[in-house]
């Protein structure tokens, strides 16, 4: 009992003298903590990425200082971006470097900036962290997806535009230039044959059209209220911005000139027809930074300015989100444009639609809305047909099929020689 009553109090200042070392340990550890420097961070990213594509940051850290850090890094990205691969912890040796990555994905277009870095800096027994933000601002541009031109581009090299819905029609009526003479292909009709030609060599020499070149197509763009429309990642306006872009591409490598007009947005935009395929860069620049108002779309409006920029005929593509109600102000806007211009409308349908009509109709309320849903799109059919009457042309489709459907109405047009 004796021994036992001993032990106690040599226990208890065991413990104390072990809480004493621990919390000079933790003083000591904090004081080290205190005096490191912090490393040095420097950031790779391009200065332009596309709206809902993956783009890698890559992060270079280097510690000069003669004691190795721990650290833990999270970059202070653009707002409206998704990410991947943050926070990082990262052992920095003494005097080396170490280089990271992370992704993002810019959902909104325009400008925008990497502000800095939040860095937490471990002690070296790990017991505590320090916070410091390291200010470092990385202004860069968020453009509308151009990852389809790229596409195309391969594609076109390889003759395989079919696989991304691309059609390759036969060429039918007049406007048609002669391009060269080549041999003969199988599917060469026998009008193509140069009989002449042929006879000299003897050997069947085919001619070679290409469509007619340096005319022009403009966009009108609506930044109207309805161009908010969104059914997933990207609005009616985005994707109308990334089938633009794919017809501008296709368009000048066919020899034409593109423009736009903006319309209802809180600023009117204006591109003169410009050929080269430079110009996507132009475009890019004129539009990246769009967004939508809350105005109401004035298509009349925009029809008069239109005309007034104007002097030689063009294929003037309106894209929208048309209603039956449009029908009374869109008829004589269309009309004013139609006495020189050919006019193409594309008129966004919301994907939802469809989807209600798919789905099974089990309750009342169900059948409401799918009854609903039938007299909508009946109504928006006679819109349409109602402009067909008057000779315009139209387009109606899902925003994400835009950009196909576009390219595939503009070849259409070009070969039917209408232009």
């Amino acid at each position: 009992m004796a021994v036992v009553v001993t032990f106690i109090p040599f226990l208890a200042l065991a413990w104390k003298l072990l809480g004493f070392a621990i919390f000079g340990l933790a003083l000591l550890d904090g004081w080290k903590l205190y005096d490191i420097k912090s490393i040095e961070i420097q950031r790779n990213v391009s200065g332009s990425l596309a709206l809902g594509v993956w783009s890698e940051v890559t992060l270079q850290l280097r510690n000069p200082h003669l004691q190795t850090q721990k650290v833990e890094i999270f970059d202070d990205y653009p707002p409206y971006c998704e990410f991947e691969a943050l926070p990082q912890t990262l052992l920095v040796k003494s005097q080396r470097s170490v280089q990271t990555h992370y992704r993002i994905r810019p959902e909104k277009r325009g400008n925008t900036q990497f502000s800095g870095f939040h860095l937490l800096t471990y002690s070296p027994l790990g017991i505590w962290k320090k916070y410091r933000y390291i200010k470092q601002e990385t202004p860069i541009k968020i453009y509308p997806n151009f990852a389809a031109i790229t596409k195309y581009t391969l594609l076109a090299m390889e003759d395989r535009l079919g696989q991304i819905g691309i059609k390759q029609l036969q060429r039918r009526g007049e406007g048609l230039e002669f391009h060269q003479l080549r041999e003969y292909r199988a599917g060469d009709t026998l009008r193509q044959v140069d009989w002449n030609a042929s006879a000299r060599i003897k050997k069947l020499i085919s001619k070679q059209y290409q469509d007619e070149r340096d005319q022009q197509v403009i966009f009108l763009l609506d930044c109207g209220r309805r161009m908010w429309t969104q059914d997933g990642a990207l609005s009616h306006f985005d994707h109308t911005l990334n089938a633009m872009l794919l017809l501008t591409y296709v368009a000048l490598r066919q020899g034409d000139a593109m423009g736009l007009m903006t319309f209802s947005g809180q600023e009117q935009r204006w591109l003169a027809p410009r050929k080269g395929v430079n110009s996507v860069n132009v475009v890019l620049n004129t539009v990246y930074d769009l967004q939508p108002s809350l105005h109401t779309s004035d298509y009349l409006t925009a029809a008069k300015h239109l005309i007034t920029r104007l002097n030689k005929r063009a294929l003037i593509i309106l894209v929208s989100n048309l209603r039956d109600e449009d029908h009374e102000e869109l008829i004589p806007a269309m009309r004013l444009l139609q006495k020189r211009h050919l006019v193409l409308v594309a008129s966004l349908q919301e994907a939802v639609l469809n989807q209600v009509l798919d789905q099974p109709v089990n309750q009342f309320k169900e059948a409401l809305r799918y009854a609903a849903t039938h007299e909508y799109l009946h109504s928006r059919r006679q819109a349409h047909e109602a402009l067909n009457r008057h000779g315009v042309l139209y387009l109606d489709t899902e925003p994400e099929h835009l950009p196909i459907s576009l390219v595939n109405r503009y070849l259409e047009i070009k070969r039917s020689g209408v232009l």
